[in-house]
């Protein structure tokens, strides 16, 4: 029985390495198709590397609930967690194309130029690729094929039962040559891609105008002295980034132009220099995602520059029959704006500056849309260069074809940022803290509600626009040791009173009150 058991596992053993070599085979031949591809993309479009524009194309087609969750779940590391599903997507096709040649090779070979024109497809498809945007993919494609024949044979050398050691060590020499070269090209294309970026530099030697009406300062008060709360002003590099763009547009802002059209009595196009010209405006305003859950992140305030878009649009002369605005970003997004939001004299920018400094080039750069009391997807378009004056019967933005509300009011909301989660206590003394907001309407009380207890009203720091948060704060003194929880609403300046009804963000944001649970030691 022993002689008839080593041959069966001889034979067991050899089969499970001819299926890594191949699958290892498939892995290098996808790896150099990317890392190839995205090398070369550096001298085209930003959209031409084929795993941006296949995330692009995943990202259009994500059904409202799937992008909450996955926003719930990651937050702003959403981009990164599906560049890494689709890297582990990607990882096993090549697996399985690698497997499968080593019984077919004309189907394996069948599998990578249908994945091939897939990739083109999803290149083409990008509002700012053009025809030749392809080439990145076509030579990683060709390339893969070269790649997966080279190491199918030598794979299938190796697997034979006269193969020796030396025959699999120089596929696996190849191989890992193959996978390292790769990275290799990969780097270098990431690097490439850095150094050719010249919309960075041009927006580090942007200088922008002063304001011809700038903002006042803020009152010392607008910041209460609570430790852990968020400051008021959200630094740049800590502001939200929540958009459908997985490469950022890079933008010339000497070749940036906006064409304002449709049911206008006046059509014009507008230049980057004649935009500075105009007379700008310092607003502060705070902005949120209707994806923010109760209680969440997605929200910050900055102080914005820009040109008044109710003055863009007395230029144009909307017709009496017009009720929305379509803005276009340069990488295809759209957003519906009701035209009333834009011409009842509240601050929406054409903005071209974020707290003193040129747009950040993932904040839209050169040119985005500030609209205050309307969640971003239909109003904050980034990279914006085309504004149609038209009718929500006519057309239909981005989210609004994804099930979303097309008009987006902001809800009045509140939130606890002290005590945090789960926190521990000191017992005696508790100071609590956070945000409230209702953009266009202002916060006028914001109250607290210790456990199952009255509601009380928390002291509010002092008011810079109705169109930015309002910090508060309460003192629990003789805070008892054990478990307990903190409740928080707002009024806004309507007297409006924040609803309890729990509601998720989709289709036109989330609701309720924010609860946190502590423990006082």
């Amino acid at each position: 029985m022993d002689g008839v058991r080593e041959p069966m596992e001889h034979h067991r053993a050899a089969t499970n390495r001819g299926l890594a070599m191949f699958g290892f085979a498939g892995f290098a031949a996808a790896t150099a198709l990317f890392a190839v591809a995205h090398l070369l993309s550096a001298f085209f479009s930003a959209s031409s590397s084929p795993l941006t524009a296949m995330g692009s194309a995943f990202i259009d087609m994500t059904p409202p609930w799937l992008k909450d969750t996955v926003i719930a779940w990651f937050g702003t590391n959403d981009k990164l967690v599906l560049y890494l599903s689709l890297g582990v997507v990607a990882a096993v096709v090549a697996i399985f194309v690698g497997l499968l040649a080593r019984s077919s090779q004309a189907s394996a070979i069948a599998c990578i130029v249908a994945l091939g024109i897939a990739m083109g497809w999803a290149v083409v498809s990008r509002a700012e690729s053009g025809p030749a945007d392809v080439v990145p993919v076509v030579v990683g494609t060709v390339l893969s094929l070269l790649v997966l024949k080279w190491l199918v044979r030598k794979a299938a050398v190796a697997t034979e039962s006269a193969a020796d050691d030396l025959t699999r060590r120089a596929f696996l020499r190849g191989s890992v040559l193959m996978v390292v070269a790769a990275g290799v090209a990969a780097g270098a294309g990431q690097a490439l891609s850095a150094t050719r970026n010249a919309t960075k530099a041009l927006r580090e030697a942007l200088q922008l105008p002063a304001a011809k009406t700038p903002v006042k300062p803020l009152d010392p008060g607008t910041q209460l002295d609570v430790a852990g709360l968020e400051p008021f002003i959200t630094p740049n590099e800590d502001f939200y980034r929540i958009d459908t763009a997985l490469s950022v547009p890079r933008v010339n802002p000497a070749q940036w132009s906006l064409r304002v059209h449709g049911m206008v009595e006046h059509e014009f196009t507008m230049s980057f220099d004649e935009l500075l010209a105009a007379d700008l405006v310092e607003s502060y305003v705070t902005l949120t995602c209707v994806s923010n859950p109760v209680g969440g992140p997605l929200v910050g305030t900055a102080k914005w520059l820009g040109y008044p878009l109710g003055l863009l649009l007395e230029r144009a002369g909307p017709t009496a029959d017009a009720d929305m605005v379509f803005s276009t970003s340069s990488d295809g997004f759209t957003a519906s704006t009701p035209l009333e939001v834009l011409t009842d004299g509240r601050m929406a920018l054409l903005a071209v500056g974020m707290n003193r400094e040129p747009l950040p080039l993932q904040h839209g750069f050169p040119v985005r849309m500030v609209v205050p009391g309307l969640y971003g997807y239909v109003s904050a378009t980034k990279w914006v260069v085309d504004i149609e004056v038209t009718r929500f019967a006519d057309k239909v933005a981005y989210w609004s074809t994804r099930g979303w509300s097309d008009h987006g009011p902001i809800k009045l909301a509140s939130r606890v940022d002290v005590p945090r989660e789960q926190a521990k206590v000191p017992a005696g003394e508790v100071v609590m803290g956070g945000t409230a907001w209702a953009q266009t309407r202002g916060i006028s009380k914001v109250q607290v509600q210790i456990d199952d207890g009255e509601w009380a009203d928390a002291e509010l720091g002092a008011e810079a626009s109705v169109d930015t948060w309002r910090q508060w704060r309460y003192l629990w003194e003789g805070a008892p040791g054990g478990e307990h929880s903190v409740t928080v609403r707002a009024v806004d300046g309507n007297g409006e009173v924040q609803t309890a009804e729990h509601a998720p963000p989709a289709p036109d944001g989330s609701s309720g009150w924010h609860r946190v649970d502590f423990t006082v030691q």
